[in-house]
């Protein structure tokens, strides 16, 4: 059973950084889509980075291209997202999620479905 399981998230002054790490089990795909997406109060959950596990495509959401990075430490099964530069309007649920499958790009924005297996998410607050 695919397990997801975030943590890294907390508050901060705007300006400030934090690192989010999400920690997988139980996938036997080798190179697949894994991503972070977020979710504010009041408001849809947005995509805000993808990857190609194993891979070297990366996506970005314009509001964060710059500031973030998506990586992968493929020794460890642990996605990360570095955020620096933080804004008040990053605040909000943060969220790993990994599809299926063999592929070397993302569809950007993701379909309705791509993403199959989610983990409970982490909260990140910024604040001015």
């Amino acid at each position: 059973q695919v397990q997801l399981v975030e943590s890294g998230g907390g508050s901060v002054q705007a300006g400030g950084s934090l690192r989010l790490s999400c920690a997988a089990s139980g996938y036997t795909y080798i190179r697949h889509c894994m991503g972070w997406f977020r979710q504010a109060p009041g408001k849809e959950r947005e995509v805000v980075a993808l990857m190609v596990k194993g891979g070297d495509s990366t996506y970005y959401a314009d509001s964060v291209k710059g500031r973030f990075t998506i990586s992968e430490d493929n020794t460890k099964n642990t996605l990360y997202l570095q955020m620096n530069s933080l804004k008040p309007e990053d605040t909000g649920m943060y969220y790993c999620a990994a599809g299926r499958g063999y592929t070397s790009s993302c569809p950007f924005p993701p379909p309705p479905g791509y993403y199959p297996y989610w983990g409970q998410g982490t909260q990140v607050t910024v604040s001015s």
